[in-house]
């Protein structure tokens, strides 16, 4: 079975998280979310994959290559401007020659994918299209469907009065090559606002599969967190690594003082170090090579790889970047790659720090 994933945005509702790094490469518990999504498929048998990509499209290629370790064929098709969902899927036509899924690269999700394509070849559509209900649903792309599931209407990010339904478009398809035809080559066009409207008056048959299975999008800085704390609770099962004690999981080479405690869940990568007492409070995960320095305290982070906290620091609910160092106080902040945030400054209120910046010590106080 083929997959075609989407991953050309540009992430920026993420950044500056995304600033360096495309959106699908961004770490879940330490590893990348594209790795995690491929395991995910291949559970289904969808091992011969295709990225749609646009933005930074080597971070991906240098990670992934032939998808040969991750047990899957990679083929890579690479858009020179956006393209949209639909254009950019058309690209990568050549690459379709049978029915194949289409999935939107920043949705975590533990649908059943077998049951969505026995529906879907039970009911001859020529898509399907997975539904999920959402609190909110005026932000999304509703979808409505008769007794058949037959799909009837799409309203895009429909004003309050004018939703009648809170199931969604889940971001995951099934299509059969053939729609691909009703897409311009090389113009930017979509499925939501394009194509599915367009077989919709043609008559066709879409077919909705409504499902209550977990599903997130990780896009925002909010939502990234809330997936995290979503694995670390056992909401959706992944691999959190090798447990030791109880809600602790240790990597290898960890350094960890006798007098630092730990409230989980807390996950450690490798070679950690968490210093003389320092304490961590779940739902926490602290990348491969970051150390946490005497007396800090970090609750409800995310700390990728090679991060420091200093002495002393508290850092809460808060996702730091790649290379940078945190010697302060830190409430609900982002802090991009290779910043360094010296002693005496406190950030808070959702503030964003963009990559290779110092912020000097005294220089920010919000609170």
């Amino acid at each position: 079975m083929k997959g075609v994933i989407l991953v050309g945005g540009e992430g920026t509702r993420l950044r500056p998280l995304t600033s360096r790094l495309p959106k699908p490469m961004v770490p879940i518990v330490n590893r990348p979310f594209l790795e995690r999504m491929i395991g995910w498929m291949k559970g289904f048998g969808i091992t011969d994959i295709v990225l749609a990509m646009g933005y930074l499209p080597d971070r991906i290629r240098e990670r992934l290559g032939d998808g040969a370790e991750l047990g899957v064929t990679l083929t890579y098709s690479v858009e020179d401007s956006p393209l949209g969902t639909a254009g950019a899927v058309k690209l990568a036509v050549g690459h379709l020659d049978d029915t194949c899924f289409v999935f939107n690269g920043d949705i975590l999700t533990d649908l059943d994918l077998g049951a969505m394509l026995a529906a879907h070849r039970e009911a001859t559509a020529k898509v399907s299209i997975a539904l999920t209900p959402v609190h909110d649903p005026t932000q999304f792309g509703v979808v409505e469907f008769d007794a058949e599931r037959r799909i009837t209407k799409f309203t895009e990010k429909p004003r309050r009065e004018e939703v009648r339904s809170n199931l969604i478009n889940a971001g995951t398809y099934i299509i059969e090559p053939e729609v691909l035809d009703r897409v311009p080559a090389g113009q930017y066009w979509m499925f939501e606002r394009s194509l599915f409207p367009d077989l919709l008056a043609a008559g066709e048959r879409l077919l909705a599969y409504p499902s209550d299975c977990y599903w997130i999008d990780i896009g925002t800085p909010d939502k990234y967190r809330q997936v995290h704390r979503d694995l670390l609770a056992g909401r959706v099962h992944a691999h959190l690594g090798r447990p030791r004690g109880e809600d602790l999981w240790v990597g290898d080479g960890c350094d960890i003082d006798e007098s630092a405690s730990f409230l989980g869940p807390v996950v450690l990568g490798d070679r950690v170090q968490i210093g003389p007492g320092a304490v961590i409070a779940g739902p926490t995960v602290i990348g491969n090579g970051s150390s946490v320095g005497a007396n800090a305290n970090v609750t409800d982070s995310i700390l990728w790889e090679n991060v420091r906290i200093g002495d002393g620091a508290i850092v809460s609910e808060c996702i730091v970047a790649n290379d940078s160092r945190v010697d302060c106080t830190a409430f609900n902040a982002v802090i991009g790659a290779n910043v360094v945030v010296e002693s005496g400054n406190r950030l808070d209120h959702g503030l964003r720090i963009w990559p290779d910046r110092v912020i000097q010590r005294d220089t920010l106080s919000f609170g």
